[in-house]
């Protein structure tokens, strides 16, 4: 069994990642597609369509979740069946990650397969490093975990759990709707509370900063426009009820400069409440993952730690796409030690 490929696949509710180790463990490649669960099953098949003629046949899968959170199912159980008989049709035997449990061909245990993507990227860092905060900032959400001598040290288990912790945040950068971001916005000399209306989303804050990294905004902007700078400025303004022109387009920077540093804000109050637990107060170093791990730099540099990127402690010339996609890799990971 230890001299064959092994896959890791992350299945999100908006997109899917592959990371592919050799049968040496040499990873290989880190893939990663838009999958729009939320739009339908179909969009998974169509997600695997273009990335597995990258996939040796030979390969062995595993893989975790988050994406039985959408509302095309009406519970998360019958979002982790649907996604598990899925990728069973498609891929053959699956061995899911299960956090504690460890792995399993069966998704009967559905509580410990649902969004379990956060546990793997710390369970892995955790089992070569010291203690530390992970701190995986994607396009949808932020995972905080927090680990110390080889295990994790984390209050919550499941979604409603880690949310009331703050280990999980539900903040991205780049599909977070602006009217969700901030209560007041300063524009025009006064306090403006944004619009409730999905008119932006994060991208255009991060593009408008210049910190959206290439390839980070894989959907559809709000309005399903163009994705340049003059596109999310004219979309931001419309939060607070402004058009764009050559008065208006400083304002808008001015917003996008407020609204990050409101997201970092977010972050480090997050990550300090963590840090103050007993257990975890101790944590060295912010290990940084995820599309918007500049704002985990940043967190790291206002709270005085340390950091490290996750994507330079598992790669070298395929740092930038692990640190991406840290969960597949670390599924894999963790599979090839358990089986080898």
């Amino acid at each position: 069994m230890s001299n064959r490929p092994i896959v890791g696949l992350d299945v999100g509710g908006a997109h899917l990642k592959l990371a592919l180790l050799s049968a040496e463990g040499r990873l290989e490649a880190v893939w990663i597609a838009p999958c729009a669960l939320w739009k339908g099953l179909d969009r998974l098949g169509g997600a695997l369509d273009e990335l597995l003629p990258g996939v040796p046949e030979d390969a062995r899968f595993a893989a975790t979740m988050t994406g039985e959170l959408v509302d095309l199912w009406p519970d998360r159980a019958a979002g982790v069946a649907a996604i598990a008989e899925a990728l069973a049709q498609r891929l053959g035997p699956v061995s899911f990650y299960g956090g504690e449990k460890g792995f399993s061909e069966s998704a009967e245990d559905w509580r410990s397969l649902a969004s379990a993507n956060w546990r793997a990227t710390a369970e892995a860092l955790a089992a070569t490093e010291g203690a530390g905060l992970l701190v995986d900032i994607g396009s949808t959400t932020a995972d905080l975990v927090p680990f110390a001598k080889g295990r994790l040290s984390a209050r919550g288990s499941d979604d409603a759990g880690r949310m009331a912790t703050d280990e999980l945040v539900y903040l991205g950068i780049a599909r977070t709707p602006v009217m969700a971001l901030a209560a007041r916005m300063p524009f025009n000399g006064a306090w403006v509370s944004p619009m409730a209306e999905h008119f932006a989303t994060t991208a255009d804050v991060f593009r408008l900063t210049g910190d959206l990294p290439e390839g980070a905004d894989l959907h559809e902007a709000a309005d399903g426009g163009e994705k340049t700078v003059e596109a999310s400025a004219r979309r931001l303004l419309r939060m607070v009820g402004a058009d764009f022109d050559a008065e208006t387009a400083l304002a808008a920077r001015a917003l996008a400069r407020f609204l990050s540093e409101v997201a970092l804000r977010r972050f480090c109050d997050a990550a300090a409440v963590i840090l103050a637990r007993s257990g975890s107060a101790a944590a060295p170093v912010i290990y940084g993952a995820g599309v918007g791990r500049f704002l985990a730099r940043r967190l790291a540099e206002r709270l005085g730690l340390m950091y490290r990127d996750v994507g330079t402690l598992w790669a070298d010339d395929l740092a930038d796409a692990v640190s991406s996609c840290a969960p597949a890799v670390a599924v894999a990971r963790l599979f090839r030690s358990r089986t080898l």
